[in-house]
């Protein structure tokens, strides 16, 4: 039986959505929710209901993550709190020490605890890069051709070297890895949601990438078995199917806008600069090269398939957004500089 359960990153939607799943579990005695700030659900911004879980303020650089496990002997570890973008406070630097300097933390209070028997951690499928070099499909065991030199995929690839050095040093803890395709659905807020947002898609003209996304409901089912079953090992996740992005455009209904690849990258900057779509240097690589992860580990671990596929996943995700009007005025003026460019 699993006792008592600490999830990392709940005042984010999905690990707002994991804490609430496992508080409803009655064969899981408690459930303490951990994050720099209260989730919304507690504050007047409404939210995910987190039902039982007990949520404790706590800034993952900081000692304190330590102090919480060991009053109330947690056994089970779900850390969702990978930041994918830079807050718009602190910027880079604040988003690397809490991913890496936060994780790190968590690790070392794991490894004093007595207790903890089961770690999950969310990792990203960005950790194998996007190249014209890649392979068609990536397993978990194969490299990338170009290893991640910045950014959130290059936190989560030092994340995970810090966890397998965990995982070499305390062989009695299962630990589980999973590698998130972008998310998907109705209630994700992510850089590229946002970017399906924009009635007109600028595009690198000549690349037409390849897709995968994972629906919210299937993450938060992975990310419930993990942390009540022993499923050691690392797994890539993601919903059946790719779509290239010329279809996403043709099932959003939307335009897009082919131009240079050099006046991609800059207009993804300018975007980035004035707060308007989060063009991160990897997200504008995955743009033009795409990526596609084999899932067939993680359903032979699980003894299922995803209820999404890729492409239901990004339907869902329409039906719930409305993303019909004008272009915006001050993207439409940072597209037309970068075309002129």
């Amino acid at each position: 039986m699993t006792h008592t359960v600490l999830v990392t990153g709940v005042s984010r939607h999905i690990g707002a959505r994991v804490a609430s799943v496992l508080a409803a579990d009655p064969e899981i005695g408690r459930v303490i929710g951990v994050d720099t700030a209260p989730p919304p659900s507690l504050s007047s911004d409404g939210g995910v209901p987190l039902g039982r879980t007990e949520f404790v303020r706590v800034d993952p650089r900081g000692p304190d993550i330590a102090k919480v496990i060991s009053a109330a002997d947690v056994d089970t570890v779900v850390h969702m709190s990978l930041v994918s973008a830079p807050p718009r406070s602190g910027g880079r630097a604040l988003m690397k020490e809490q991913n890496v300097i936060g994780t790190m933390q968590l690790l070392g209070a794991c490894q004093r605890s007595a207790t903890v028997r089961r770690l999950v951690v969310r990792s990203t499928t960005a950790v194998y890069g996007s190249s014209p070099r890649d392979p068609a499909v990536f397993t978990e065991d194969a490299e990338p051709a170009e290893p991640p030199a910045h950014g959130y995929a290059k936190d989560a690839c030092e994340v995970e070297g810090y966890v397998r050095g965990f995982t070499r040093r305390r062989r009695d803890v299962t630990v589980t890895t999973l590698r998130f395709a972008n998310f998907m659905g109705p209630g994700v807020d992510s850089p590229l949601t946002r970017y399906f947002t924009q009635p007109v898609l600028p595009t690198a003209l000549g690349f037409d990438p390849r897709l995968q996304f994972v629906h919210e409901d299937d993450a938060v089912e992975v990310l419930r078995r993990t942390a009540t079953e022993d499923h050691p090992g690392t797994f890539n996740v993601a919903g059946d199917g790719v779509l290239l992005l010329s279809q996403c455009a043709r099932r959003a209904g939307l335009v897009t806008v082919p131009v240079p690849s050099s006046a991609f990258q800059l207009m993804g900057e300018l975007a980035r600069g004035a707060g308007l779509v989060d063009f991160s240097p990897e997200q504008l690589r995955l743009m033009r090269h795409g990526r596609v992860v084999d899932t067939t580990a993680l359903a032979a671990a699980l003894g299922r398939r995803p209820a999404f596929s890729t492409a239901t996943a990004f339907d869902d995700f329409l039906r719930a957004r409305d993303i019909a009007g004008g272009l915006p005025a001050a993207l439409m003026d940072l597209l037309t500089r970068a075309v002129a460019r």
